[in-house]
């Protein structure tokens, strides 16, 4: 069975403080042309998205440069729930989930249930990951880096310790996932992102195969 994991991208939808507006308007339409084609006006992080480290990091790799089978795989699933507002998520938190290992996935999803308050203020004060917690799951041999809420990092202007951390070591992370509350701890995952030239980022479809 296939699940979607992605929110719907239309305008007005939620974007990171200061990134573009999304915009979905018609350049032609049925009626009038005989075709329709819509004008996307959004910029490369928005909704579900993975960053590629040219996002934060000088000289990092490009999102051309992601292989497919970085993204594709099998992931493990970790289950945190009854985060409060800005909670960071610490290796405390995380080491009994990580007692057992990762048993070899390289993509990691962070599931809080924050995905909850898409659309609402309060999407925007999410829980964060704290650096010795991302440490960890880099230990444990995690690639990618999947959370259902804005951002790994506060989303108020601070220090991005989380993305130097992921993206410094060229690594990936994807942001805006949805309905990772109730996966199994093991699924087939794909998020595959436009081929941008050159690109910091892009918009995924992201969807696993819970079996």
């Amino acid at each position: 069975m296939l699940i979607d994991l992605s929110h719907p991208i239309g305008t007005g939808m939620p974007v990171f403080p200061g990134d573009p507006e999304v915009t979905v308007r018609p350049a032609a339409e049925l009626e009038r042309d005989g075709f329709a084609v819509a004008r996307l006006e959004l910029g490369s992080h928005s909704g579900t998205h993975v960053d590629a480290p040219a996002h934060s990091i000088a000289g990092g790799r490009t999102i051309d440069q992601v292989a497919l089978d970085e993204i594709v795989g099998e992931a493990a699933v970790l289950q945190l729930p009854g985060l409060a507002a800005g909670e960071v998520i610490t290796v405390e938190r995380l080491a009994p989930l990580l007692d057992a290992g990762l048993g070899g996935a390289r993509i990691v999803l962070l599931a809080t249930g924050w995905d909850a308050h898409w659309g609402e203020a309060s999407y925007f004060a999410h829980p964060t990951l704290g650096a010795d917690a991302c440490r960890a799951l880099i230990e444990a041999g995690m690639h990618v880096l999947g959370m259902d809420t804005l951002n790994p990092d506060p989303s108020d202007g601070g220090e991005l310790e989380v993305h130097r951390l992921v993206l410094g070591s060229d690594r990936l992370i994807i942001e805006n996932l949805r309905g990772l509350t109730g996966l199994p701890s093991r699924v087939r995952f794909a998020g595959v992102p436009l081929r941008l030239d050159a690109g910091d980022g892009s918009p995924i479809r992201a969807y696993v195969d819970a079996g």
